[in-house]
């Protein structure tokens, strides 16, 4: 066998983007910050990130088994699934590798910046109403998810799969989903047509897309993705510990008007609208400060009223700013209700996970 992708390592110093990575950026995308105006991110512009291949989905021909640790195995075809009971759920989801490609040493992989996130209202059935009807085994620990989607990771042949345990599954808060409609229309190919699953507050590695097999398993599942990939570690013997929740996070609409190339903000003196979005996957956000000198201070910017009926959304945020001509570096900072805040130094692992370091925007100011 050959051209295999090699273990996951780190970049040496100064060493540039490979075409490697170049690769997945151009299979993968992030949302242009100015799309953060929109309370729910249309289709086209919510952040993907596809494993492998996006597998050639019929959906006469689909159909969800729910086995393993159940009394009534379950073989759903999609017409019998989109009959069942159904529930709306408005959710930020975010890759765990957002902010990756900030970090030094970088972790050779998806090259992200900040862009790896979207809102959408998702629609399908309850996780919890499927494992109900399967009736679930009191055995039972956790719930395996199985995708469609097929390939070979660091020398491993495999099925893209995940699990999550039985209390988190058959929670009703949050509400875990198998998800047939995005922003009221059916799932796009490139976001898991024609069912996937949702985990509100998990980063996006739970939301096992082109969903097609739930098993449940009386022992905890040691698949690659859930053994392998997708820990904390500092070096690579470390087990690490598993992500899950998402890290608390504000970014701002990029202010202005850009420059083509560097992307630099530029606006003109006087009062400027500053907005942006905050989210976590811990806990409501219940607090957003901005630094207009680079995080040397801090002062507080106005947080929207939380949803009752959305909770697991971003909040928008907003303040103004008095611009004055020179160059200037605006910072944005969010806290959960749990005392979570963001770091002004980056929390570097081997795998570039869970980085929530705060954003840094450039802008100049033009002479008045």
């Amino acid at each position: 066998m050959t051209a295999i992708s090699p273990p996951a390592r780190l970049a040496a110093p100064h060493e540039a983007l490979g075409q490697d990575e170049l690769a997945l950026a151009t299979r993968n995308h992030g949302l242009p910050l100015e799309a953060l105006r929109y309370d729910i991110t249309p289709a086209g512009l919510h952040y993907v990130l596809i494993h492998y291949d996006i597998p050639d989905a019929a959906a006469d021909a689909w159909r969800l088994t729910v086995r393993g640790r159940v009394r009534n195995p379950l073989s759903l075809d999609l017409d019998t699934l989109m009959s069942l009971p159904s529930a709306t759920h408005r959710v930020t989801l975010e890759c765990a590798g957002n902010g990756r490609a900030l970090l030094s040493p970088r972790p050779v992989s998806q090259p992200w910046l900040l862009e790896a996130v979207g809102t959408a209202e998702w629609t399908g059935v309850p996780l919890r109403t499927l494992l109900a009807a399967a009736d679930v085994a009191p055995d039972a620990v956790e719930a395996v998810f199985t995708g469609a989607d097929h390939g070979l990771e660091r020398g491993v042949e495999q099925d893209y799969q995940r699990s999550l345990p039985l209390s988190v599954a058959t929670a009703d808060g949050p509400e875990v989903l198998v998800a047939y409609a995005m922003n009221d229309a059916p799932l796009p190919p490139q976001h898991g047509y024609p069912l996937r699953l949702i985990v509100p507050g998990w980063y996006g590695m739970a939301h096992v897309k082109w969903l097609r097999d739930i098993t449940l398993t009386r022992t905890p599942f040691t698949g690659f993705q859930q053994a392998t990939a997708y820990r904390y570690r500092q070096t690579p013997e470390a087990p690490g510990e598993p992500v899950t929740r998402i890290a608390p996070r504000a970014l701002l609409i990029p202010p202005g008007f850009p420059d083509f190339m560097s992307r630099t903000r530029v606006v003109h003196p006087g009062p400027v609208l500053l907005e942006g979005r905050a989210w976590s996957g811990h806990a409501p956000v219940t607090r957003v400060e901005l630094s207009a000198d680079d995080a040397a201070t801090w002062r507080p910017a106005q947080l929207a009223l939380p949803d009752p009926a959305h909770p697991w959304s971003w909040r928008r945020w907003h303040t103004t700013w008095p611009a004055t001509p020179g160059t200037h570096h605006l910072t944005p900072r969010a806290t959960d209700a749990e005392g979570r805040t963001q770091p002004t130094a980056p929390p570097w692992n081997r795998g570039g996970f869970g980085n929530n370091l705060v954003q840094r925007v450039t802008v100049v100011c033009l002479p008045g």
